[in-house]
């Protein structure tokens, strides 16, 4: 977090790659100095925003997506050959468009998993299709055993048979993403598919890409969305929708269902985008607080990620309002505020006194009131559309982020590191879980119970454990910067030290 010197006080600052500006002189030749954190403006201006567009609108796309989505249910009915079955329901998974489909899904994967629990027909052992159907029942919630792969020798080694099939060594790689503790065939079955897969990608210049992409991320790790993005709203749909064009079994329905669906949701996120970029101008927060990052659409694209179920019908407009006062938030404490500064912005969060921001300089007085209009905007949308008062709820989330950046801007500028387990309790709460978690809650859920708030108030497991892993992953991809900054030692360093 933030260092900073003050007056005769000084603190450890930050790498000579830091660059720092002297922003204020006072009249007894203190000196207020404040970090910079190079931040690039952003790539994506609002007049180019503005002018995206999309043809994909309109009743008559909306009919015939209806139509399409008729015939895809008769095949689902019709269907009947087992590995037909499970291969249509894995290429409308593929495909983005299964959750049009929930229903029927189901109730062919829960006919399949009491057919082979009844032992009413063969054991498959097939890797291929034993595998694509674990996989699938398994990402169903289907308590399905690893018994069911019988690809091993009499010595408990996996047939040397099987490193020929790579669509069955795709799939069982797929499937071993997918095992619980214990479970020391999928554990092997991980192990050799790697060895194999990685000796064809080397070797066969022609290899499937779908083994490049299975060897870096497995399918059940990804969000269908947006999983990836080489234009605005590219994801791992896109990609396999271009190959599936190119496939000899392709269905044509399917096909035009796809990407008529990927086409018509890529037009709604744009005009969804168009009206946060709108709002964000309004709120002059990128011109008033220039050393904060202007990420908008980087927000915006993140929020897809977290609720990218299309059936719950969520837009992303408010989780990427709360995503960007986090990150702006984040740089105040982080990278601009001095210490005196934080602790009284702080201060006057934990009581929410609106009559006490005169206290605070320009550029938290703005971003106070900023924050104070979109936790009034957002619990008024939830006591309009749903009849309960959540503003208390809101205001605690984001004060106990504020103490949990505080905190952390202590161990800054005093130069402590933390044990891990102080670091960890604390970071829990910085990483921002809890503000995003809380805030998707109540746009997501209808009714909301007061028995359900309760319980977010008591930190329920769900949330620490979505909250370690997000911190976790957040350390490893950003420390190495945030530490050439000046900030806090992350998990990383404190377990080390």
């Amino acid at each position: 977090m933030i260092c900073f010197a003050f007056g005769t006080t000084t603190a450890s600052l930050a790498s000579n790659a830091v660059q720092y500006r002297i922003l204020a002189t006072a009249p007894c030749n203190q000196i207020v100095i404040r970090r910079s954190g190079k931040y690039k403006p952003p790539i994506w201006e609002f007049d180019y925003i503005q002018s995206l567009n999309s043809e994909y609108t309109g009743e008559r796309y909306i009919t015939r997506a209806s139509e399409l989505k008729m015939q895809v249910k008769m095949m689902l009915d019709e269907t009947m050959e087992p590995l037909e079955q499970v291969e249509l329901i894995d290429n409308l998974e593929r495909l983005g468009i299964s959750y049009h489909f929930e229903d029927e899904i189901e109730h062919i994967l829960a006919f399949r998993n009491r057919k082979y629990s009844k032992n009413n027909e063969p054991k498959i052992k097939d890797l291929y299709a034993t595998a694509l159907e674990f996989r699938l029942l398994r990402q169903h919630g289907f308590n399905v055993s690893q018994d069911r792969f019988y690809i091993k020798n009499e010595k408990g080694d996996f047939k040397p048979s099987s490193c020929n099939d790579t669509k069955g060594l795709l799939q069982l790689d797929e499937a071993s993403f997918l095992s619980i503790e214990g479970e020391s065939t999928l554990e092997m079955a991980r192990e050799f598919t790697i060895k194999h897969l990685e000796d064809k990608s080397v070797d066969d210049i022609h290899c499937d890409p779908l083994v490049h992409h299975a060897l870096g991320i497995p399918l059940h790790w990804t969000i269908p969305q947006a999983e990836e993005s080489t234009h605005l709203f590219n994801s791992f749909n896109g990609r396999f929708i271009n190959k599936y064009d190119k496939s000899p079994d392709m269905n044509p329905i399917l096909l035009q269902l796809a990407k008529l669906d990927f086409n018509t949701f890529q037009a709604k996120y744009l005009e969804e985008l168009k009206y946060v970029s709108r709002w964000w101008k309004r709120t002059c927060l990128a011109e008033k607080l220039p050393f904060a990052r202007d990420r908008l659409v980087e927000s915006f694209f993140w929020s897809i990620g977290v609720l990218f179920e299309p059936q719950y019908g969520i837009s992303p407009i408010d989780a990427t309002k709360v995503n960007i006062f986090i990150t702006v938030m984040d740089d105040i404490y982080d990278v601009y505020g001095t210490l005196e500064e934080l602790e009284l912005f702080t201060f006057i969060i934990e009581r929410w006194d609106v009559n006490a921001i005169e206290q605070l300089p320009d550029y938290m007085q703005i971003f106070y009131l900023a924050l104070n209009n979109i936790v009034n905007e957002m619990a008024y949308g939830v006591l309009k559309e749903k009849g309960i008062v959540i503003i208390p709820y809101l205001r605690k989330v984001w004060i106990d982020l504020c103490k949990a950046y505080l905190q952390e801007a202590k161990w800054c500028f005093s130069g402590y590191t933390p044990t891990m387990e102080e670091y960890m309790e604390n970071a829990l709460i910085s990483i921002s879980a809890h503000v995003i978690l809380s805030n998707s809650f109540f746009s997501v859920t209808n009714p909301i119970e007061k028995e359900a708030i309760q319980c977010l108030e008591k930190d329920p497991d769900i949330v620490r454990w979505s909250a370690t892993i997000l911190r976790l992953a957040d350390d490893l991809a950003t420390s190495s910067d945030e530490l050439e900054r000046g900030d806090v030692p992350k998990s990383i360093q404190c377990y080390t030290n």
